[in-house]
C-alpha cells in the first residue's frame, strides 16, 4: 500500500511544484533549475559514494560490522536516482539523503524497525569429496591465520569477548 501511495503522490506533488515554481519564475528558469540540480547532484553523489565505499572497505579491513556503511551506500545510491529524476520534491529528498547526519538518523530509525532472525552466507548445501554429506563429525574448510592488531583502536563488533557485555 505504501508503494502504491508513493507512486500516486510523488508525481502529483511534482506536478504541483512545477506549476507553482513555473508560475513564479517562468518556464526556462524552472527547467534550468531542474537540469542544474541533476548535474550538481551527480557530482555530490559521486564524491559521497567514494567516501561510502572507502568506509565500507575500512570496515571490512578492520573486521567491523559493515551494516552501517552498506546502508549509507544504499541511501547514496537512492539519492542519485532521486536527483536524476526531474522534480523539486525528489531533488529535495535526494539532497537530504546526501547529508550524513540525515543518513545516520534514517539508518537508526530503520535499524530500530528491522529484526534479523537469521543470516546465512553461501549457496546452501555443499558436498565434500571423501566424506558423506550427512557426516556431522567432519568439518571441511580453509583458513587464513589473522594476527591480532597490536593496539586496536576499538574492538571488533563481530566477536564478543571479555571486553563486551
Amino acid at each position: 500500500m505504501y508503494l502504491f501511495l508513493a507512486f500516486l503522490l510523488v508525481p502529483i506533488i511534482e506536478i504541483a511544484l512545477f506549476i507553482q515554481v513555473g508560475g513564479l519564475i517562468g518556464l526556462w528558469p524552472t527547467l534550468a533549475i531542474v537540469v542544474l540540480t541533476a548535474i550538481l547532484g551527480t557530482a555530490l553523489v559521486r564524491t559521497q559514494g567514494r567516501m561510502a565505499l572507502a568506509n565500507l572497505q575500512r570496515s571490512f579491513a578492520e573486521l567491523d560490522d559493515p551494516t552501517e556503511p552498506l546502508a549509507h551506500g544504499a541511501m547514496i545510491l537512492l539519492s542519485g536516482a532521486l536527483l536524476l529524476t526531474p522534480g523539486f520534491f525528489t531533488d529535495a529528498v535526494g539532497f537530504a539523503l546526501l547529508v550524513p547526519g540525515i543518513r545516520v538518523t534514517v539508518f537508526r530509525y530503520l535499524k530500530s524497525k528491522v529484526k534479523v532472525t537469521q543470516f546465512q552466507m553461501g549457496t546452501g548445501a555443499q558436498f565434500r569429496t571423501g566424506a558423506s554429506p550427512f557426516d556431522e563429525d567432519v568439518i571441511d574448510g580453509e583458513f587464513t591465520e589473522v594476527r591480532p592488531r597490536q593496539n586496536p583502536s576499538k574492538p571488533s563488533k563481530w566477536v564478543e569477548g571479555p571486553h563486551q557485555h
